[in-house]
């Protein structure tokens, strides 16, 4: 049995799980950090592979201060929001992925950009798309036409959240960014068997 510690929201925290969790991270990351490169070994994505991109644009999604690490804070932060966070939190770490530069919104090069990752990884691991035969830029118009409402080729935070809890195929398509947990996992299995 675990401790735990009730905190101002009422969730539990397990606190020796997060213990454990802390001894991987150090047994993993002996400088305390995780850099770029061991976050794609770890999960097993070769550095120049299909989900490298995706892998990136994730890692950079956890790094909250941008130092191009992931301490152990971040990783807890991470993992919190990949197995208990609400939907709006999802999207919001979603955002993040998208908005690559970090400058607010995600314009129409890099919401191509990570749906071009998208559908590699979606080729690689064989998933069967919702939409078959759609081009990725015939998803980036839809995806626009869905979430833009300003018409400005921007998408913000608040047009992005708000288009895709009201469009059932933009969820659909963003399952992969909705759950990074499966992404993590399937990937870290697949490194396991090599």
């Amino acid at each position: 049995m675990g401790q735990t510690q009730q905190t101002g929201s009422c969730e539990e925290i397990d606190v020796k799980a997060i213990q454990d969790m802390y001894k991987k991270f150090v047994l993993e990351c002996p400088s305390g950090v995780l850099f770029l490169h061991e976050f794609k070994r770890f999960f097993g994505v070769d550095p120049t592979g299909e989900a490298s991109d995706y892998a990136e644009n994730m890692f950079r999604a956890f790094d909250k201060n941008g130092d191009n690490t992931i301490d152990f804070l971040e990783f807890v932060a991470a993992l919190n929001l990949v197995f208990r966070g609400d939907l709006e939190h999802k999207l919001r770490w979603s955002f993040k992925v998208y908005d690559k530069d970090g400058n607010g919104y995600v314009d129409r090069n890099e919401l191509r950009s990570i749906i071009d990752s998208i559908y590699r990884i979606k080729k690689y691991s064989k998933k069967d798309m919702s939409e078959p035969h759609l081009t990725v830029d015939e998803v980036v118009e839809r995806i626009l036409d869905a979430v833009d409402f300003d018409r400005d080729g921007h998408i913000t935070l608040d047009e992005f959240v708000k288009g895709a809890q009201q469009d059932p195929w933009l969820l659909n398509m963003l399952r992969l960014d909705m759950n990074p947990a499966g992404w993590v996992m399937e990937n870290r299995r697949k490194s396991a068997h090599f």
